[in-house]
């Protein structure tokens, strides 16, 4: 973080003075003098009670939702919300800064593309992105905070909960280009209907400035007839609706990667190649070049930098263990990625094609049905066994069942453990996706140790 004047960085919250802050924290282990320290109240470790401790570590000022014995008055900022005040103070320090940045929001594909847009933007230049899917109230701020002089190009990624967040998150990043990869039924549950996560992801545009680009995809069922702002220029790419501006066509999977066409109604044919499979991840590569070129950056050498993708942890990771194919893809978990994996596992050279799938979550009324419709997905796609975790997913099992798949269904983790260990052999391919609370990336851990 560079250096910033108290008072620059905490305008619209406290008066301040004029000394540098040099870090804004919010773990207190992590506090240094000269810092700026956050207090947020969790399920299991409250930040209020560090405060006083941050304060004699030499933190300049800290934030936090009540006063606090131990600390002077005059280092103490009171907010109703320290998640407000993490993005009120990562928007005065924006302000510092004239990158080329791309927001990225969206209901599923939003971490595979913020990647794909990494890989092109660094062709071009310094490029900042967001670490992992740190795309909140804290996660955004803390990536605004890492922007220096050395910075020409950002992706930041941006989620959320509940209506109101993207357009915080928006305006605070101001990017330069946005991209909407889907319309899905995460956070159903909070939203309500997929009409308000339309809603939501489109606060994206309060943040973007006048005449910006406004990449969408043409293959999503809601987005073509949103209703967009005059002020800004969508454009939109797709591989299925042939209206789309930027197209990927004579798509073929080769070995662990993917070779296509990318056709630009503006710029032209170029060939591409991404190194991973599934229709979903070119969707994902054409919104990164599409937001890119749109922003200025050749297109031939775009197309050719999306060959520098590198996924992040475990989505959609292929690696080969005691002679079986694993798909990790444990990360996270909605319907619309569910069939994108299945269609991964289906399209790999295997003697038997196993699904490990957990529950998804945070679908509210829908989710029953949802996961009905997995297991439904996971027959037509080929598998020979379905192991459903967790107790959504007995729904999941049935519904396979019912199609004539062999299915398990298990509660626990030593039983998912040991159905895994029983039943994958040498030459079979396993497919291992839920929700990440499921923590399937432990039973896989524990899975492999036995190969």
């Amino acid at each position: 973080m560079k250096p910033i004047p108290a008072n620059q960085l905490l305008a619209g919250l406290a008066l301040a003075g004029p000394e540098p802050i040099t870090d804004v924290v919010t773990d207190s282990r992590k506090v240094t003098p000269g810092c700026v320290f956050v207090c947020f109240p969790g399920e299991h470790v409250d930040g209020h009670d560090y405060a006083a401790a941050a304060c004699k570590a030499g933190a300049a000022y800290i934030v936090a939702n009540r006063p606090m014995d131990g600390v002077p008055e005059d280092r103490l900022v009171v907010v109703p919300s320290s998640h407000h005040a993490m993005v009120r103070m990562a928007s005065n320090y924006r302000m510092l800064f004239s990158p080329l940045m791309i927001g990225v929001t969206g209901s599923v594909g939003k971490t595979t593309t913020k990647e794909f847009c990494y890989a092109v933007l660094s062709a071009f230049g310094n490029t900042l992105k967001t670490e992992g899917n740190q795309n909140n109230e804290i996660g955004l701020p803390n990536t605004l905070f890492r922007l220096d002089d050395a910075t020409e190009y950002a992706v930041v990624e941006m989620g959320m909960s509940a209506l109101g967040e993207i357009e915080r998150l928006a305006r605070a990043a101001r990017p330069s280009a946005g991209i909407i990869t889907k319309i899905g039924v995460s956070h159903l549950e909070n939203l309500g209907s997929r009409e308000n996560i339309l809603k939501a992801k489109l606060e994206l545009c309060y943040g973007l400035p006048d005449g910006a680009p406004l990449v969408l995809n043409a293959d999503d069922d809601l987005l073509p007839a949103a209703k967009l702002p005059d002020r800004l220029r969508p454009v939109w790419f797709g591989i299925e609706n042939g209206s789309a501006d930027v197209r990927a066509v004579d798509i073929r999977q080769e070995g662990g990667g993917t070779r296509f066409v990318l056709s630009d109604r503006e710029y032209g044919d170029f060939p591409a190649v991404i190194p991973t499979v599934g229709l979903h991840t070119v969707s994902d590569a054409l919104a990164a070049y599409t937001a890119a070129t749109r922003l200025g950056l050749d297109p031939a050498r775009a197309a050719a930098a999306l060959a520098d993708y590198r996924t992040t942890g475990m989505r959609q990771h292929i690696v080969q263990k005691g002679g079986v194919t694993v798909v990790e893809d444990c990360y996270n978990a909605s319907p619309d990625s569910m069939r994108a994996a299945l269609a991964v596992l289906q399209g790999l050279p295997a003697k038997r094609h196993i699904a490990l799938l957990g529950d998804m979550l945070e679908l509210g009324a829908v989710s029953e049905q949802a996961h009905r419709q997995v297991g439904e997905w996971a027959a037509e796609a080929g598998v020979d066994l379905l192991i459903a975790y967790g107790p959504r997913s007995r729904a999941a099992a049935e519904a396979a069942r019912a199609k004539g798949v062999t299915s398990l269904h298990c509660n626990t983790e030593d039983e998912v453990v040991g159905y895994v260990r029983q039943n994958v052999r040498p030459g079979d391919a396993l497919l291992a996706k839920a929700s990440h609370a499921m923590k399937l990336d432990d039973v896989l851990a524990r899975f492999y140790q036995t190969l």
